[in-house]
C-alpha cells in the first residue's frame, strides 16, 4: 500500500496544572497533528510538540520541515518497505526529530492498521513473552515552593500513582528540602525520581545528591544532572553518588546511546520519541539496551494521547524497558481523542486495536 496524502493539523488543550521545570512553564499543550493516509483510505496519526528549549524545534520548523522536505521525499513511497521509507525521511533533512518523530509515528500506526495488528505486537514479535498489556506511569510534580510541592504529591498519591517523578533543579539546598518534605508527606512506600532537567553543575549535582542519600530520601534515580552536552559530567556525577542516574536530554540517537552505555555515563536511558526521531530510532537504542543490558525508561515531552500512546505501544513491546514516564495524558485537563490504549490515573491498558488505535482526531487538517 502507497501513501496518498499527508496532512498537518493542530491541538490545543489546557493542562490541569501548569508544568514548571529548571528549564521551561507551561500552561498548555499546543503541538502539530499529522496524518498519512494510504490507497485504501486507512489514516494513521502522528504528534509533535515544539520544545525548543530540548529539541530546538518550534512550531514553525516542524511545519517547514515537513511540508517542505519529509512530505515530498516520502510521498507515494510503498508501505512494505517501512526501513526504506525511514531511511528517505532521515535523509531527507538533518535533525529536526519532533518532526520526524510525528511523521514516524503516523507511519508506524498505519502500517499496523494495514497489518491489521496493535502496533505493540508487531513491534515485539522478536520477544513475544516481554509484552506488557498494562503498564503504570510515573506521575510529574512541578518544580514550585516546597509546600506547594508537597501539596501536589499527596493529591497524586490520593489519585492512586505510587511513582513520582519531581522535578527540581533550581537550587541544590533548596532542592533537598523539597524532595525530603515530600518523602516525609507521601511515606516510604512511594517511590520518587528525581529530575534536574540539566539544571545543575556536575559538583553542585554530586552535592545536592549526596545530601538527598545522607538525608534518607530513598531516592529511585536522578534524571540528567547536568547539561546535555557535558557527557564527561555525567560519567563524573554517576561515579560519586550511590543513586542511579538516568540520562535523558544527552540522548538523542543510538550513537549517544551507545557512548552513554560503553562509557558508563549513566546508569539508565531514557527514551523519548521526540529526541530520537520516533520509533524507528528508538528500536535501535532498545537493541544497544538489551545488548549490555541496561535498563531503559520510556518518557514523552508535554504531548498529548497520541504520541504517548506510541510510546506506551514501544515500552509493552521491549523488555528493556521497564520504567515509564508517560503522563502527558493525565497533565490535560481533556482528552479530546477516541480510540488509543487506555489511560487510567496510572494504569495504562493496551487494547488489541489496530496500530496505534487512535481512531478520531477532532482537528482540521491541510493537505500537502
Amino acid at each position: 500500500m502507497r501513501i496518498k496524502d499527508i496532512e498537518l493539523g493542530y491541538i490545543s488543550i489546557p493542562l490541569v496544572t501548569p508544568f514548571k521545570t529548571a528549564l521551561r512553564t507551561v500552561d498548555s499543550v499546543n503541538d502539530l497533528i499529522v496524518r498519512i493516509t494510504g490507497e485504501d483510505g486507512t489514516a494513521g496519526y502522528g504528534e509533535a510538540p515544539p520544545t525548543a528549549v530540548i529539541t530546538g524545534d518550534t512550531k514553525e520548523s516542524i511545519e517547514v520541515a515537513i511540508r517542505g522536505y519529509i512530505a515530498p521525499a516520502i510521498k507515494g513511497m510503498d508501505l512494505d518497505d517501512l526501513p526504506a521509507i525511514m531511511g528517505k525521511m532521515e535523509k531527507s533533512i538533518a535533525k529536526n526529530t519532533s518532526a520526524k518523530a510525528a511523521v514516524d509515528i503516523a507511519l508506524y500506526d498505519l502500517y499496523g492498521k494495514y497489518k491489521k495488528q496493535p502496533l505493540f505486537r508487531l513491534l515485539g514479535e522478536k520477544d513475544p513473552a516481554a509484552v506488557k498489556a498494562e503498564l503504570e506511569t510515573d506521575l510529574t510534580i512541578s518544580v514550585n515552593e516546597t509546600e506547594e510541592m508537597v501539596r501536589d504529591s499527596l493529591r497524586a498519591v490520593e489519585e492512586g500513582f505510587r511513582i513520582l517523578k519531581v522535578k527540581v533543579g533550581k537550587g541544590g539546598t533548596k532542592d533537598v528540602e523539597r524532595i525530603c518534605a515530600i518523602r516525609k508527606a507521601v511515606g516510604k512506600d512511594v517511590r520518587i525520581r528525581v529530575d534536574a532537567n540539566q539544571g545543575w553543575t556536575r559538583e553542585e549535582a554530586v552535592r545536592t545528591i549526596c545530601s538527598m542519600e545522607d538525608a534518607g530520601a530513598g531516592i529511585e534515580l536522578v534524571e540528567q544532572p547536568v547539561s546535555y552536552h557535558d557527557f564527561k559530567g555525567m560519567k563524573y556525577v554517576t561515579e560519586k553518588v550511590d543513586t542511579p542516574i538516568l540520562a535523558d536530554e544527552s540522548v538523542f540517537s543510538y550513537e549517544d546511546a551507545l557512548r552513554i552505555i560503553e562509557e558508563h555515563g549513566a546508569d539508565y536511558l531514557n527514551i523519548k520519541l521526540m529526541k530520537t526521531g520516533g520509533i524507528h530510532e528508538a528500536l535501535r537504542i532498545c537493541d544497544a539496551a538489551e545488548e549490555y543490558g541496561v535498563k531503559c525508561m520510556i518518557g514523552c515531552m508535554l504531548e498529548s494521547k497520541v504520541s504517548v500512546s506510541a510510546g506506551a505501544h514501544l515500552a509493552a513491546a521491549k523488555g528493556c524497558i521497564t520504567m515509564a514516564d508517560l503522563d502527558g495524558p493525565s497533565l490535560c485537563k481533556t482528552d479530546p481523542y477516541l480510540g488509543g490504549p487506555e489511560f487510567d490515573g496510572p494504569r495504562i491498558r493496551m487494547t488489541e486495536s489496530f496500530g496505534i488505535g487512535i481512531t478520531q482526531i477532532p482537528v482540521a487538517f491541510q493537505k500537502i
